[in-house]
């Protein structure tokens, strides 16, 4: 059976009880974007909702990162979890199916392209040096690559050089497209090409057009950055993911608390095109960053020093 939230959401309608317990539980989501707090009964009332559901299918349910309706998917996902993001950004119950182990991460370009053209690849053995630029030349070879990564690059360019600011929402759209839409072997060589040199690692860092998804005239105050991604919903559900399979640990020999690397790597790729978009900090090194900075946060500091460590600072990041 379909565990998706939009299945789940038209099983519990039906029902009498689960459809007046999920009217509550919408009410209280509602409250919860207009930023009136709630008061200790609605609280009381809300979490009781969230209790009622127990076994519900409605409770359980996920969502895909690439199917059709997503945006719809997690706006149930949230709804029934409403009391989840109380307090500090706790979102570890990500809202996705969890992603299958991937134990091939290293690609092997050549057997790649010579897969996807059939033909003799000797047009790809041209520059070994340079593994970015490989994978875009490998990213050349599928007409689907090619296409989505022509339209990030072509509306997150425009107003390059002039006095018009670059449409960041398109920009980040454009990026999603690209990263949800295009098989990830592709998007993964050219997002984590292993560079040598600064000629590689400035087409790394370039990859995401850094001019316009991920920097600011000013660096913003990191809590800003966090309320914007709240209020998405899509945002929000990439860093619940980004958090549960991104976790540190010590104790664990690749970092990661839930020993699965390659889906803390998926989650990273999920936080671009958000108004959390990461990215490299500069050419020589494979550090990552947001955006933002904790000076000026006043009492808030720890959290905000939080969150940005979540990126700056992450083992199994």
């Amino acid at each position: 059976p379909r565990s998706d939230c939009i299945a789940a959401e038209e099983l519990c309608l039906l029902d009498s009880t689960c459809n007046a317990t999920y009217r509550v539980l919408e009410n209280c989501a509602l409250a919860k974007t207009r930023f009136s707090p709630l008061d200790h009964d609605s609280k009381i009332r809300c979490l009781n909702a969230e209790l009622d559901l127990g076994n519900s299918s409605l409770l359980h349910c996920k969502c895909h990162r690439r199917m059709k309706r997503q945006e719809q998917c997690l706006r149930i996902f949230w709804t029934v979890h409403s009391s989840v993001t109380d307090g500090y950004f706790n979102l570890e119950t990500s809202p996705y199916e969890n992603p299958t182990n991937e134990e091939h991460w290293k690609t092997d370009y050549n057997k790649l392209a010579a897969l996807l053209s059939g033909k003799d690849c000797s047009q790809l053995a041209g520059d070994v040096t340079n593994p970015c630029l490989k994978a875009s030349h490998v990213c050349n070879l599928s007409k689907k690559c090619v296409r989505l990564r022509t339209d990030y690059a072509s509306i997150c360019t425009k107003g390059a050089g002039s006095e018009i600011a670059c449409d960041r929402r398109k920009c980040h759209r454009g990026l999603r497209n690209f990263f949800e839409k295009v098989p990830e072997v592709f998007t993964k060589s050219i997002l984590f090409c292993p560079c040598q040199d600064e000629l590689c690692g400035e087409r790394r860092r370039k990859t995401i057009v850094p001019d316009c998804s991920f920097q600011y005239n000013t660096k913003p105050n990191c809590l800003w950055l966090l309320d914007s991604c709240l209020e998405d919903h899509i945002c929000k559900s990439q860093l619940a993911d980004f958090q549960q399979n991104c976790q540190p640990s010590d104790m664990s020999p690749d970092g990661c608390s839930q020993h699965n690397h390659a889906a803390c790597l998926q989650a990273y790729m999920g936080m671009i095109g958000t108004p959390m978009t990461p990215n490299y900090v500069s050419n020589s090194s494979v550090e990552v960053s947001l955006w933002c900075t904790c000076e000026s946060s006043g009492n808030q500091k720890e959290k905000c020093d939080q969150i940005l460590g979540m990126f700056e600072s992450n083992k199994c990041l």
